[in-house]
């Protein structure tokens, strides 16, 4: 695991009150929420992304979750996941976000977007439709320290092999996710990392 985080880069960049997408299940917008209002009870369902950086080794960035994290604190999950803002598109938030949470500049690649809705006990759920990204780079990795305890790089069929053994350690869009990028968009994956020879 890593040890590298950026204190310095220590920017609070996730706030209770910033206005998430409300959208039905055709991805439609419905209106706007404070973030910490969507996530409580059953959830509300609202606009999210969740990107997965490669390196040219082919290996993906994991990040485990900051302890004070709303819903799922301390889970290991992939590199970066939020959600867009008022006024912004989803390859924008996705682009911002990679700065703000890891400090790297990369562009995004749209794979697919799907509904899912995932239970945190009684103290909230998330319910997203969630468009998922890969991207490449090799830049350094600065985590922000607000929003991610640690992180490291993982080789695929490490990823596979833990979410097998270990699956409690993992966040459930994690385990929604990688599944269907490894069966339906690893061509995609491939062309973007050279590291990552054919299954």
């Amino acid at each position: 695991m890593s040890t590298n985080m950026n204190a310095g880069a220590a920017e609070v960049v996730s706030f209770d009150d910033e206005p998430l997408i409300l959208v039905d299940s055709d991805d439609n917008v419905l209106g706007h929420m404070p973030k910490a209002e969507a996530h409580k009870g059953e959830g509300v369902l609202h606009r999210a992304f969740s990107i997965f950086l490669f390196n040219s080794d082919g290996e993906v960035l994991m990040q485990q979750r900051a302890d004070a994290k709303q819903l799922w604190g301390g889970f290991w999950s992939n590199s970066v996941c939020s959600h867009p803002r008022r006024g912004e598109t989803v390859p924008e938030a996705a682009q911002r976000r990679l700065r703000e949470e890891i400090g790297v500049e990369a562009d995004v690649t749209y794979l697919y977007k799907f509904e899912y809705h995932a239970q945190f006990g009684e103290i909230g759920a998330e319910h997203e439709m969630c468009s998922v990204f890969v991207a490449c780079s090799d830049a350094a990795v600065a985590g922000n320290p607000n929003e991610i305890a640690d992180f490291s790089f993982m080789a695929p069929d490490m990823l596979d092999a833990e979410l097998a053994a270990h699956p409690d350690r993992y966040t459930p869009w994690l385990k929604l996710e990688w599944p269907r990028i490894r069966e339906a968009h690893w061509a995609t994956v491939e062309r973007l990392t050279p590291g990552n020879a054919p299954r």
